[in-house]
C-alpha cells in the first residue's frame, strides 16, 4: 500500500485536521508524502483552503491544479455543486492528477469530500473514488451525538463494497465536541464497539497548532506512521 484514503463519517469531522497532522508527522519521519485534496467545495475566490493546508503540512511544491484538480464554490455535494455551476465534474482529470501524484511520491494522502457516499455524479461516489485509486480507508470520525450510527453506517458501507479500512480516528476537531454527559457515554459506547479497529483518538488543536503535540494523539499518529514506514518497506524518502 502506496497511499490512504482519507475518509470521514461527515462533513466537518476533521478530515483536514487529521490529514494534516499526519503529513506533517510523516515529512518529520522523512517519509515523501504527497497530498491530494481531488475534490474542494465551498471554495472562497482566494483558492482551495483544505488543499493548501495539506500542501503546507506536507511541505510539497505541486501544483495546486494536482493537488486539487477540481474546485466549486457552492458549499455542497460534489454533484450539486457541478449542477449549481453547470458543470460536470471532470473524473478523467482527477484520475491523471492521482497517477501523476502517486508517481511523485513514495506515499500518497488523499482526502475525501464529506462522506464516504457523497455523489460526485449520478453514477459515482467517494466510495468510487477510493476503489479507483486502490487504496485503503482511514475513517475520521467525530465524538459528539450521532457518531455510533454515522460510524457504524460508514464501516458498513465500505465492508458491503470491498473496501480495505485500516481503522478508525475520532477527531476532536473543536473544543466543543463531546462536551455534554450524552456526548461522552455515546463516545464510550463507540469505542466499546470498535474494538481493534479504532486507532485513537486525537485532542482538539488551535488553528496553525500541531495536533501531534501530546498523548493519546500523538500515539495515534505515531502508530500510523510506523504503519505507514513497514508498508513502504524502506521506500520512505526521495521521488519515485
Amino acid at each position: 500500500m502506496r497511499g490512504l484514503f482519507v475518509t470521514g463519517t461527515d462533513t466537518g469531522v476533521g478530515k483536514t485536521f487529521v490529514t494534516t497532522a499526519l503529513a506533517r508527522a510523516l515529512r518529520a519521519a522523512g517519509v515523501d508524502v504527497g497530498v491530494m485534496k481531488p475534490i474542494e467545495t465551498g471554495v472562497p475566490a482566494e483558492g482551495p483552503e483544505d488543499a493548501r493546508a495539506l500542501r503546507i503540512a506536507a511541505g510539497v511544491d505541486d501544483p495546486l491544479e494536482l493537488v486539487c484538480p477540481v474546485r466549486f464554490a457552492l458549499p455542497a455535494s460534489p454533484e450539486a455543486a457541478a449542477k449549481a455551476e453547470h458543470r460536470t465534474v471532470p473524473l478523467a482529470a482527477i484520475r491523471d492528477a492521482h497517477q501523476t501524484l502517486a508517481r511523485r511520491h513514495a506515499f500518497l494522502l488523499v482526502e475525501g469530500a464529506g462522506g464516504l457516499l457523497v455523489p460526485i455524479d449520478a453514477e459515482t461516489d467517494m466510495a468510487d473514488l477510493a476503489r479507483d485509486f486502490a487504496l485503503p480507508l482511514l475513517v475520521v470520525a467525530r465524538p459528539a451525538l450521532g457518531t455510533v450510527n454515522h460510524t457504524r453506517l460508514t464501516l458498513e458501507a465500505a465492508r458491503a463494497r470491498g473496501l480495505p479500512v485500516l481503522g478508525v480516528v475520532i477527531s476532536h476537531a473543536s473544543p466543543a465536541a463531546a462536551a455534554s454527559e450524552g456526548d461522552r457515554r455515546n463516545l464510550e459506547g463507540l469505542v466499546e464497539r470498535l474494538g481493534d479497529e479504532l486507532l485513537g483518538e486525537v485532542g482538539y488543536a488551535p488553528a496553525g497548532a500541531d495536533a501531534t503535540g501530546s498523548g493519546e494523539a500523538e500515539a495515534v499518529i505515531d502508530r500510523l506512521v510506523d504503519w505507514i514506514r513497514r508498508a513502504l518497506g524502506g521506500r520512505s524518502s526521495g521521488q519515485t
